[in-house]
């Protein structure tokens, strides 16, 4: 290593500002490390801020009064399984232990939760828990503030260019202070030495159409993308750099409640997650028949919509369009969402076939009468809802990219591990940006929880380590 001219040090620098990184950084101040957060946008939370606010835990207060039978083990084995087994399970038996914590954790930093479970896609039963804004913002304020409170800096406009290291691992990062989102080489060059370590919480890559494409070359730029605008890969090169060993990065996951008609994750999609997939049905405008199991993960959901080629139709009678009735409203207003009194007239705004749709809709209501598995392997003796009360509302859906479930492997300390499995010295990773814990496919409302639980880890195990002697 050359000599460096340090414009600034902390005992640690966390990179990136969501709920991995400002975790991180609230449990360093908590065991006496002083702290730098660095975010290259103007604006902390990331992906975290614009998130839907769901975390999945099992064991919640919420779910013994809902008389739910749920364990870390079914947490566990659920993950697995949308995983297609592919995640590393020691990290994963992490997140499943402690998500119930981990809800514990953030009501005492003052956030609030909806009285109400979900089942979301890929769960045995109903775990999820939503912030009563129905946004992670509400999370994101909360770790701001707690920061704050700790004395801990949070310094925006600061991107990440490369990692400075010696010997002994990781001792500092180069930056650009000042730095504006979408103009190459604006800000200053400095350079900011970690006294104990550096933790990466940059999130992932969804955004990043030329990475990407690097792992997926399907995923070019006319697929769109759930993410912030800042979902970009520099901090991931930046670690791969160094040798930092990649996992399951070509496995990129698109979100199978994707509103056709509007940019990005919106109240469209929320109504798609929240009301369409539990309580309705999806179907082929071609055909007017079902063509997914509406409980399976992620990974089967979208695989299906797009083997047909166009967007399908996702449709829900009044009651079930009551789980979010508040996007529901919006919805309908801007034409995201269309009501109609009759199924006829439903199939007709489609160019479906009337009677095939009308046939399709009684043969699933019977279905579940009967309580039968259905070809999909949709248990519909399992809580399902028949559809029969007008107005039914409908939603043009198509997958867009929404996770990286890859990015750098980590072992169960956070600790970045090299192409030969052994910890690079004095970092850490968290959240979007490490790989392992999700395998192929992410478990909805799994991400929240990860962030927070490996953010705390992170930070408490590189305060903990001996100050860097140069």
């Amino acid at each position: 290593m050359t000599h460096v001219e340090w414009d600034d040090h902390a005992d640690v620098i966390v990179i990136g500002s969501g709920l991995a990184g400002l975790s991180a950084a609230i449990e360093a101040r908590k065991h006496g490390s002083t702290v730098i957060v660095l975010e290259k946008m103007n604006v902390s939370g990331g992906n975290s801020r614009i998130s839907d606010g769901g975390l999945a835990a099992p064991g919640t207060p919420q779910q013994k009064e809902a008389g739910i039978q749920d364990s870390p083990d079914l947490f566990y084995n659920d993950m697995l399984k949308a995983g297609l087994y592919l995640n590393h399970p020691e990290l994963v038996k992490i997140v499943a232990d402690r998500a119930a914590g981990i809800i514990d954790w953030t009501r005492k930093l003052g956030v609030r939760y909806q009285e109400r479970l979900d089942r979301s896609g890929g769960h045995s039963v109903a775990r999820t828990l939503t912030t009563k804004s129905h946004s992670g913002s509400e999370i994101i304020k909360a770790l701001v503030r707690k920061l704050k409170q700790l004395k801990g800096e949070l310094r925006c406009g600061s991107l990440l260019t490369q990692f400075i290291s010696d010997s002994s691992g990781v001792i500092g990062v180069r930056i650009r202070s000042g730095y504006r989102f979408g103009v190459q080489d604006s800000g200053i060059v400095q350079h900011v030495r970690a006294d104990r370590a550096v933790v990466l919480a940059t999130g992932g890559f969804s955004g990043d159409i030329g990475f990407r494409r690097l792992q997926n070359p399907l995923l070019d730029d006319s697929i769109g993308s759930t993410n912030h605008r800042g979902a970009t890969a520099e901090g991931l090169r930046a670690v791969l750099a160094i040798k930092g060993a990649p996992v399951h990065l070509s496995w990129i996951q698109t979100g199978p409640w994707s509103c056709a008609d509007e940019p990005g994750y919106g109240k469209g999609s929320r109504f798609a997650s929240y009301s369409v997939f539990p309580h309705g049905i999806i179907v082929d405008p071609a055909s007017g028949c079902r063509v997914l199991n509406e409980w399976g993960d992620r990974r089967e959901r979208s695989e299906a919509i797009i083997t047909c080629g166009h967007p399908c139709i996702g449709i829900v009678d009044a009651a079930g369009a009551q789980a979010d009735s508040e996007s529901l409203v919006h919805c309908v207003k801007k034409g995201k969402v269309k009501k109609f009194d009759t199924i006829a007239g439903l199939a007709k705004a489609y160019n479906m076939p009337v009677n095939r749709l009308e046939n399709e809709i009684g043969k699933y209501n019977r279905m579940i009468e009967d309580k039968v598995t259905d070809k999909f392997g949709k248990s519909l003796g399992d809580g399902a809802k028949k559809l029969v009360d007008l107005p039914f509302y409908s939603i043009r859906l198509w997958p867009k990219v929404h996770h990286t479930p890859g990015g750098v492997a980590i072992d169960e300390h956070a600790r970045v591990l090299d192409l030969y499995g052994t910890p690079i010295g004095r970092l850490f990773a968290a959240g979007e940006v490490s790989g392992g814990v999700n395998g192929a496919s992410r478990l909805g409302s799994c991400a929240l929880p990860e962030c927070l639980i490996f953010g705390r880890i992170a930070g408490k195990e590189a305060a903990l380590l001996p100050t860097y002697l140069s």
